[in-house]
């Protein structure tokens, strides 16, 4: 018998104009925590992107209310079950842009965007010839999880994405065009912005990769990996048929879906890292991260500086070792 969890996650966005979002962000922050939400809401001049976590009666009325605003009023909520919060503060913060592109000619997904893919149309879409499919997420949410065949365009913000397709410009001309992001957001925008470019058929996957994965007819099939998220939970799976981890320990390339923020704050990478490699590697990502003065790791084990020099010159023993 199907037990609901007593937590909620919803993640939601809509491009919508909203006249003053600093003053909008103030006021909605303030109803959230009466509600007893927490989350992260980015409000823009474009209109809203959120990602809260709640109860089942908190999640409710936050929906319903939103609804009464005209403007939100064919807001579409993904919603998850969870056992409880997935953040631990409530942030709504006014922004620019709801997602980070920087053109100098702004695309306006309510005039011009890709072809809507539901999830049965993007995975027959998935399997054409000719076909060639964009992650339009950041290295790292790639790193964790991907559609098989996908290309990992070699960048690490969303805004650097229309200069990597400029430079890969002969490669793409021609073809299907198939993009796809966690919640629907960046796509809106970048297929927007291929088809300025010239890009004649370009799709999205509507709903993104999360309303992929609760799909019944497809199921999350020709997914590989977790779904990288922005809250507590890191990850959620998509394939409910067939499950391949595709991730890879930053240290040793084994199989790994662990992530880690690099203990040198002015560092702070994410990179995948199994328990065992954490504590040998004092969770640095470099020789330099794990020396570094402002070590996070150092400071939380209480590690002193012979301590730390042992551990440094094991590593480099194991590691001459292990490269031979």
């Amino acid at each position: 018998m199907k037990t609901t969890k007593p937590y909620r996650v919803l993640l939601y966005y809509m491009y919508v104009p909203i006249e003053n979002p600093e003053e909008f962000a103030a006021q909605h922050l303030e109803f959230c925590k009466e509600l007893g939400l927490k989350g992260r809401i980015l409000v823009a001049k474009e209109g809203i992107n959120g990602t809260v976590s709640g109860t089942i009666e908190q999640s409710d009325e936050y929906m319903k209310i939103m609804k009464e605003d005209p403007r939100f009023s064919e807001m579409v909520f993904k919603v998850d079950e969870a056992d409880t919060h997935a953040f631990k503060k409530m942030h709504v913060r006014p922004r620019p842009e709801l997602v980070t592109l920087q053109l100098e000619d702004d695309v306006n997904p309510n005039e011009v965007t890709g072809k809507y893919l539901s999830p049965k149309e993007f995975f027959e879409a998935l399997q054409e010839e000719e076909t060639i499919v964009i992650d339009a997420r950041n290295d790292y949410e790639y790193d964790l999880g991907h559609f098989k065949g996908a290309i990992r365009p070699d960048i690490e913000a969303f805004r650097e994405l229309p200069q990597w397709v400029r430079e890969n410009k002969e490669m793409l001309e021609g073809k299907k065009i198939l993009t796809y992001c966690t919640g629907g957001i960046r796509c809106e925008k970048f297929s927007g912005w291929l088809l300025k470019e010239g890009f004649e058929d370009v799709g999205q996957l509507h709903g993104g990769i999360v309303t992929y994965g609760k799909d019944p007819e497809v199921q999350g099939k020709l997914w590989n990996g977790q779904c990288y998220v922005f809250d507590e939970r890191i990850s959620v799976p998509v394939n409910q048929t067939e499950y391949v981890i595709v991730g890879k320990d930053y240290f040793t390339g084994e199989p790994c879906e662990r992530y880690v923020n690099c203990a040198n704050p002015e560092c702070n990478k994410q990179i995948l890292c199994s328990e065992e490699n954490e504590h040998k590697y004092l969770r640095g990502c470099t020789h330099e991260c794990r020396v570094h003065p402002r070590n996070l790791y150092v400071k939380e084990h209480g590690l002193t500086d012979e301590q730390v020099a042992a551990k440094l010159k094991q590593i480099e023993k194991e590691d001459a070792v292990r490269l031979g």
